[in-house]
């Protein structure tokens, strides 16, 4: 008898912890199409951890057109085009992963599902995570759209050791406002983002310095593209530098 009534009250808060949660992250994902987070995990675990915290949240218009256009040419050319989800590269990055087990897993993620992970969850692997990570993504793309949600990542992404967002990066490595970066200053973030605690902007790491080539061709290409313009476009887009 006893233990059917501690049964009970277990899935009594069971059921009222699992509704809780379900209402909170929707108010979150609301609440953050309009808001930045106050931190994420991902930033807490940095400050914690001694990488420092370095960051200053701004808005679209105070982020170049050439920080836009870059991280979309280094990150997800694609961006315009999909759901939140690059399903040829996730194919491509699973038949790598599993053809080399033993090196570091290549990952395949968009810039949404990147902001899905950086502003909701914690980094790491695992199904579980995956998991949420898709859920979240596909309700970003769906609440947000991709004007927001590319300012997010703008804000919130690691762009150094412990150095989150275009701002903090831009006066990190260049002494000036992100709303000032030329094509060159741009690149260079860009090119740190697959792994900004090990590819260095300042001092210029050889791998920076190549890729960095690449995001330029790349934003070459890609500036012509109407989805992308349709985007990143702005009264002054003509003045970038």
């Amino acid at each position: 008898m006893k233990t059917t009534i501690f049964l009970k009250r277990v899935w009594k808060w069971t059921k009222r912890i699992f509704i809780f949660l379900f209402f909170f992250q929707l108010f979150c994902i609301l609440l953050f199409k309009w808001v930045d987070p106050p931190i994420t995990i991902t930033q807490l675990v940095s400050w914690v951890s001694g990488d420092g915290l370095k960051r200053d949240y701004v808005g679209w218009n105070k982020i170049s057109y050439n920080g836009k256009l870059a991280v979309i040419a280094s990150e997800d050319q694609i961006f315009p085009d999909h759901n939140g989800f690059d399903w040829k590269s996730i194919k491509k990055a699973m038949a790598y992963n599993e053809r080399k087990p033993n090196r570091s897993l290549r990952g395949g993620s968009t810039i949404s599902q990147q902001v899905a992970k950086n502003v909701f969850l914690w980094q790491g692997g695992g199904y579980f995570r995956k998991g949420l990570e898709a859920y979240f993504t596909f309700m970003i793309e769906l609440i947000w759209g991709k004007k927001r949600i590319l300012e997010a990542y703008l804000n919130v992404i690691e762009m150094g050791r412990g150095i989150y967002g275009i701002e903090a990066a831009s006066q990190a490595y260049f002494n000036k406002p992100a709303s000032l970066l030329n094509r060159n200053e741009a690149a260079c973030i860009a090119a740190c983002l697959p792994n900004p605690k090990k590819y260095s902007v300042k001092p210029l790491s050889g791998y920076v310095a190549s890729e960095r080539n690449r995001v330029l061709q790349q934003m070459n290409n890609l500036e012509g593209d109407p989805d992308i313009q349709n985007i990143i476009k702005e009264q002054e887009a003509k003045k970038k530098k």
